[in-house]
């Protein structure tokens, strides 16, 4: 993993794979340490997350896994639990699931950072970074761009990160999109962390509506979703779960025989 950083900061690390993609087992507030330390020493890092349908998505993209190879990945949901469960006996330490683990760990950090924002429809992320900024007033927050923009339009896009070089860039494009987009135009040069955030802007704006408290408490997030956006989540979800556990599955079998 090409993290530039120092070896100490992740030699305490324990790690898990699933289909192929390392995955950091860190407690929440490990992780926010961690991600402290990084913004501190001003190393630049690549960060992901890895769920259920990304991990679909990248056991037929060789692509989106050299992207994770190259970041600092952490646990996203209940599926990767049950992954973790199948292959090392146990869930991950926590449930880091971006859409909440990247603002608590924005309103952790003390010190005043510059955050830019990158993707999702013009009103959503604006929306974003006005909540942002009254959640976490210490921090300054700046809006790149949305996430609708040409080939044309990228050369400028990537310049004006590079001259603003916020501390933190957050860009959320979706799966492969955005993991693909920080490895090919995302260097020291023009942040200390890039992180891919999904759909977080859609859920900040409101524009998504999160699912009530019990519901996450138990686990069940990704049912809400799939009866809030049905036509889009379907198959994410009613063909993508199975898949990926029958993916597991194969992979312990096959960890089985290897021993």
């Amino acid at each position: 993993m090409n993290t530039h950083v120092r070896p100490s900061a992740l030699s305490q690390i324990t790690w898990k794979t699933i289909l192929g993609v390392r995955v950091a087992d860190l407690g929440w507030g490990e992780a926010i340490g961690l991600l402290a330390q990084l913004l501190e020493e001003g190393r630049f890092t690549r960060v992901g997350f890895l769920n259920a349908h990304n991990a679909n998505v990248a056991a037929t993209n060789p692509e989106l896994v050299r992207a994770f190879e190259d970041s600092l990945v952490l646990p996203d949901g209940l599926g990767v639990d049950i992954a973790a469960k199948i292959l090392y006996g146990a869930p991950f330490t926590s449930n880091l699931n971006g859409t909440d683990f990247i603002p608590d760990f924005l309103r952790q950090i003390r010190w005043s950072l510059r955050v830019g924002l990158i993707g999702a429809k013009g009103p959503n992320v604006e929306r974003a970074l006005t909540r942002f900024q009254a959640e976490c007033p210490q921090h300054r927050f700046i809006l790149v761009n949305d996430g609708y923009f040409s080939a044309d339009e990228e050369p400028a896009i990537i310049e004006r990160i590079r001259r603003i070089r916020p501390d933190i860039l957050l860009v959320a494009l979706g799966v492969p999109a955005q993991e693909l987009w920080i490895r090919r135009n995302i260097d020291e040069r023009h942040c200390t962390l890039a992180m891919a955030v999904g759909a977080l802007f859609d859920f900040m704006s409101g524009a998504v509506p999160r699912a009530p408290r019990f519901v996450r408490a138990i686990r069940m997030e990704w049912l809400f979703r799939l009866m809030v956006e049905p036509v889009r989540l379907w198959r994410r979800y009613i063909l993508g779960n199975p898949l990926f556990i029958a993916r597991v599955l194969r992979e312990r079998i096959l960890r089985g025989h290897a021993r």
